[in-house]
């Protein structure tokens, strides 16, 4: 039964009966329950083609979809907007197969390049690399389960000034000498100071065990060293030379970026012969090109948001001889607040609140709830007092309470699953239970293809608050048998949608709490 998303199943009906672009087609959650599950302003749309008044398009719409045989919808015209409500036998079966025969879903590109946290191993992560880090993780579970061909990847940025400070800060400490200003000064620095071995590559350690402990691993460590190599950089310069994209001024080497929209030309060799960060970062990305990545997404902070226009004038030139899509998604700051009092952090001045302490005083899973709870582009307050609590003001405690209730249900009361009820009856609180759990795939697609897994994050908050009201509402333990039979199933299948969608969040489902 299971073979396409319910939006992908209704927009497929309303095209085939309205022979329209099926682009035009955007179904939308109406405000009012009463108004249905699904709606659409298509008759808008077509109005003006078909000379006739959206009203009235709307009801010829309605009108025959409702005389088909399928059973399964309901088209209610008002206003000229179209309302579609789901059956409950559809909502039932298609929930009860809902795990038996996953959809079928597009594909984003040939080969995906997602790179993220790409920190300088310069000191600990702090907790805005754990935001990028468990968005980068959560959009890689969803990239996994959709069927996309992807890698995930890291970038080291092991060269450069960074590194630079970053020995000198330690011999210093070991000379006893004064650390520089623009040098690193934090605890570690003197711990590190105290080692015979590669600061970096202790470092490079520290990081790989903090991100371990949020579930965050990459099938590439990508070394920036290695692009120092003097053929990585003759071959992007003797790429971008043969497409026309490169000139000479003033003794150094430049780019038309403004031939991409830049808001003005980029060095990439100094005059004196030195590679600018740009010209390595081209390097960097025209690599990727050649591994056969078609569609490169990168998670950067946002100090790095006037970075993108030139990053992206340069994809486009190396996309010259094939189009690469290419991605960024920024990563606004963090704020770290312990009983409404801001945390302070910083790197440089030593007074740092690392991520692994983060992850140390409230887990893992209150961690990557909280980092994923917004959109990425949108600044984030992290209440780490609230992170604790145990009650349903905590989000985390509130999801998980819910997964560790149908659990408890499950255990104590026999649940027969061969039960059928041919035309199930179902109650307010059942049917927005179904429905909710009807919809994860949808919202599955829809975070994939948005790159967006604070979505499917509020989809299972949702899940858990309607599972919260199905539960006061409709009694289990004292029902009647078939009634108790027919709720424990629904209880089976939505334990089943919310532990996959958290699965998918890197978030742990407990089955106690």
């Amino acid at each position: 039964m299971l073979k396409i998303l319910i939006r992908d199943e209704l927009a497929l009906l309303l095209q085939k009966t309205i022979n329209c672009s099926i682009e035009l087609l955007q179904l939308e959650t109406p405000r009012q329950k009463s108004h249905g599950d699904f709606a659409t302003n298509i008759a808008f749309m077509i109005a003006k083609d078909l000379k006739k008044s959206p009203k009235l398009i709307a009801e010829e719409i309605a009108d025959n979809i409702n005389k088909l045989e399928s059973k399964n919808f309901e088209l209610v015209a008002l206003n000229g907007f179209i309302n579609i409500r789901l059956s409950d036998e559809f909502i039932w079966l298609y929930v009860k197969d809902l795990f038996k025969n996953k959809p079928h879903f597009p594909k984003l590109a040939k080969k995906i390049n997602l790179e993220f946290v790409s920190a300088n191993p310069t000191g600990p992560l702090h907790i805005g690399h754990g935001r990028w880090a468990v968005i980068g993780s959560a959009i890689a579970n969803l990239l996994q389960v959709t069927g996309q061909n992807f890698d995930t990847e890291t970038y080291i940025n092991d060269a450069g000034v960074q590194i630079k400070n970053l020995l000198l800060s330690i011999e210093a400490v070991k000379e006893g000498r004064p650390v520089s200003e623009d040098g690193y000064h934090g605890d570690y620095i003197k711990e590190l100071a105290l080692s015979n071995h590669n600061p970096v590559e202790l470092l490079l350690e520290q990081h790989k065990t903090t991100l371990k402990k949020i579930d965050v691993t990459f099938d590439c460590w990508f070394s920036e060293k290695s692009l120092y190599d003097k053929q990585q950089i003759d071959a992007v310069i003797q790429f971008l030379n043969e497409q026309g994209y490169i000139y000479i001024n003033d003794g150094a080497t430049w780019f038309r970026s403004t031939d991409f929209s830049d808001d003005k030309d980029r060095v990439l060799i100094k005059s004196d012969g030195a590679y600018t960060y740009f010209l390595v970062d081209i390097a960097y990305h025209f690599n990727k090109i050649q591994r056969g990545y078609d569609s490169l997404i990168n998670i950067w902070g946002a100090d790095h948001h006037g970075y993108v226009p030139r990053m992206a004038a340069a994809i486009a030139a190396l996309s010259s001889k094939g189009k690469v899509d290419f991605k960024v998604i920024i990563g606004q700051l963090v704020n770290l607040f312990r009983d409404g009092i801001a945390v302070r952090m910083s790197k440089r001045s030593g007074d740092i609140i690392s991520l692994d302490e983060v992850i140390d005083e409230i887990g893992a899973d209150a961690t990557r709830y909280f980092l994923l709870e917004k959109s990425a582009d949108s600044t984030l307050d992290f209440d780490l007092s609230l992170a604790l609590q145990k009650n349903s003001e905590n989000p985390v405690f509130y999801v998980q309470y819910a997964h560790a209730r149908m659990n408890s249900l499950l255990t104590k009361i026999e649940t027969d699953c061969s039960a059928s009820f041919k035309v199930p009856e179902l109650e307010a609180e059942e049917r927005q239970l179904l429905y909710a759990c009807a919809c994860f795939y949808d919202e599955v697609w829809e975070s994939t293809k948005n790159f967006a897994p604070y979505k499917l994050l509020a989809y299972s908050y949702t899940l858990a608050k309607s599972f919260h009201g199905f539960y006061e509402s409709c009694p289990i333990q004292n029902a009647e048998k078939d009634q108790q039979q027919k709720r424990l199933q629904i209880v089976s299948q939505c334990k089943l949608v919310l532990s996959e969608s958290l699965t998918l969040l890197g978030i742990s489902s407990p089955e106690r709490m």
